[in-house]
């Protein structure tokens, strides 16, 4: 079994590393604006999964997307030998669209927004159905009434000595 932090590790490794690799030596004209964003590895070591977001639109993701497919042996080749493991790891590239999530996140928090300040506005205006004060409040008469009455506990025979 393989240490959990090891794995961490070597998938931090291979973040940098690809990365590293992207900027320098990938010479691809349908490469754009690209952020690796995270690697993940699995615990033999064997397989990494490398995630990345594209700065642009479709257009520009679909080019880079190939231009890293294309580049695939050369960015494992390098990775391989810069971890100095005995087996190089397959690389997928996957595209991270975290950036869809956020708009879809902050999209939902105006519709929030929104919702909050239609029930402010309507509550504004709102009165009580019943009385302001739906709970029973103890009278004078009350109070009165139950000084008067006397103490059950105090009769009891089983308290007598």
């Amino acid at each position: 079994m393989t240490d959990p932090a090891k794995v961490r590790r070597h998938a931090e490794r291979v973040r940098e590393l690809v990365a590293s690799v992207v900027r320098t030596q990938i010479k691809d004209p349908r490469l754009g604006m690209i952020t690796i964003t995270d690697a993940r590895i699995t615990a033999d070591l064997r397989d990494a999964t490398v995630f990345y977001t594209v700065l642009g639109d479709a257009a520009a993701q679909a080019g880079t997307a190939a231009a890293l497919d294309s580049a695939k042996g050369l960015v494992r080749s390098t990775v391989g030998k810069a971890m100095g493991l005995r087996h190089s790891p397959t690389l997928t590239f996957i595209h991270d669209d975290v950036q869809d999530h956020a708009k879809h996140i902050d999209d939902l928090l105006a519709q929030a927004r929104t919702a909050d300040a239609e029930v402010q506005r309507i509550a504004a205006g709102a009165e009580y159905a019943g009385e302001s004060n739906p709970y029973k409040e103890e009278s004078d008469e009350d109070e009165a009434d139950e000084a008067d009455e006397p103490d059950e506990a105090a009769d009891d025979p089983r308290d007598r000595p």
